[in-house]
């Protein structure tokens, strides 16, 4: 069995067949993880729609995300977007020389949402 995560940037293998995804707090609805990409994007067709509202800061690496009504962000280490729930997007592509490091944030939508 591994040590706790204790640090986003930690316990990260070289080698992801897929994207790594680790709970790190679960409370009262709000859900928080680290979510570790390393070229990874979604499947061609592939959308998430969420019933619950995210916000996502990217640590390290790159990535690019794309909304349904055709929106792009690029997203480098610090930069950070709230979605709401329901709103389709999906990773377009992260970085294949680098791990991509995530930190979501899911909220339930019966909280409100200020920015």
């Amino acid at each position: 069995m591994s040590a706790p995560l204790d640090n986003l940037l930690a316990q990260i293998p070289e080698a992801l067949p897929r994207e790594l995804s680790d709970t790190l707090l679960a409370v009262s609805g709000v859900r928080i993880e680290r979510i570790v990409s390393h070229g990874h994007a979604s499947e061609p067709g592939f959308w998430y729609e969420q019933s619950e509202h995210e916000w996502v800061v990217l640590l390290s690496g790159g990535a690019v995300l794309r909304w349904e009504d055709g929106r792009e962000r690029a997203l480098a280490p610090g930069d950070f977007v709230f979605i709401p729930a329901g709103e389709r997007h999906r990773v377009e592509g992260t970085l294949a020389d680098e791990h991509s490091v995530w930190l979501a944030v899911f909220i339930p939508t019966n909280e409100p949402a200020q920015l």
